[in-house]
């Protein structure tokens, strides 16, 4: 990309248009795969840093990696406040994708719907390999946007006859009623919502625990996908501590989940080695997959959006 060459922004709604979770789902495995490799497989990826902004309650978050594979470069800025209204989101973010041979920066995109998505997805992989056979009851415990696009794959990948969802907010859950194709159960507790459950997915923003280890039933899977501060909890300590705990990033977790540090819980793997295979899916366990969300999953996701707009705008020409 030469110095002339104009700046691209892809906002959310074309990037909803551009993004498809049959593409997406075999790039993150891949990505999850090279991270968990032997030398991080080709991505280099520095510990997310944050900047608090205690006086609003809120951090800023700074997500840079790099895929050698796929010769993607980018930097993601997050932002996640514990307080938000009922109809502005917790997160936002936005993604820098930059020409890896000169560093120079090349497209700009709303980062919304490729946070919601990737991280959906993730979780949809790690159901994939740690999930039971028999998926009968669906629970969703968070209502907010990552809460929908976890309904949307989940839905469309595994086979349920119930999902399940509460929230601590009726208003945000009845939203979330309003806004997924298909049929929910809200639940007036979250205990209601995870009894007999199979699969259970938390999406909030909690500071302490609101699930228990003895609500789940023995032999589900659980991504838990919120508390993504060192001092926020989703989990109870009975859960972290009687299941098999897989993460996205050994070094992210014991850094920034509160749920894996304050529960002193012991991590069994990475889900990029169940991808590889170097570490077994023990599917007959109670099984938590602990998602902060990785950088190298951004990078993977926006490339793709850049190649399937590039491919777009080609077609117009």
């Amino acid at each position: 990309m030469g110095m002339a060459e104009e700046l691209v922004y892809i906002g959310s709604r074309e990037i909803a248009q551009l993004l498809q979770y049959w593409e997406l789902l075999p790039v993150l495995e891949r990505a999850l795969a090279n991270f968990s490799s032997a030398g991080g497989g080709g991505v280099q990826q520095p510990l997310r840093s944050t900047v608090p902004v205690a006086k609003h309650n809120g951090f800023l978050g700074v997500m840079p990696a790099y895929s050698a594979e796929d010769d993607a470069l980018t930097t993601k800025i997050v932002r996640f406040y514990q307080r938000s209204s009922s109809t502005t989101s917790s997160h936002h973010a936005t993604v820098l994708l930059f020409e890896p041979s000169n560093g120079i920066l090349k497209a700009v995109m709303d980062g919304a719907v490729i946070t919601d998505m990737r991280t959906a997805a993730v979780s949809a992989i790690a159901t994939k390999y740690l999930k039971r056979k028999n998926l009968d009851v669906l629970c969703i415990l968070g209502a907010g946007p990552v809460a929908v696009s976890h309904y949307e794959i989940f839905t469309q990948m595994f086979p349920f006859k119930q999902v399940r969802v509460w929230s601590r907010t009726r208003e945000r859950v009845e939203r979330f009623a309003e806004t997924v194709k298909g049929p929910v159960q809200i639940c007036a507790s979250a205990k209601e919502a995870v009894l007999d459950a199979d699969v259970v997915i938390t999406v909030t923003m909690a500071m302490e625990p609101i699930l228990f280890g003895e609500w789940v039933k023995p032999g589900a899977h659980v991504n838990a996908v919120g508390a993504c501060r060192p001092d926020w909890r989703e989990l109870d300590d009975g859960l972290m501590k009687n299941s098999v705990l897989y993460v996205d990033s050994r070094v992210g977790a014991m850094n920034e989940s509160g749920d894996v540090i304050l529960s002193k819980a012991e991590i069994f793997a990475e889900l990029g080695e169940v991808v590889k295979g170097t570490k077994p899916a023990l599917c007959e366990k109670t099984t938590v997959f602990k998602s902060l969300g990785m950088a190298i999953e951004d990078t993977v996701t926006a490339k793709l959006v850049y190649d399937r707009w590039e491919v777009k705008n080609k077609q117009k020409s």
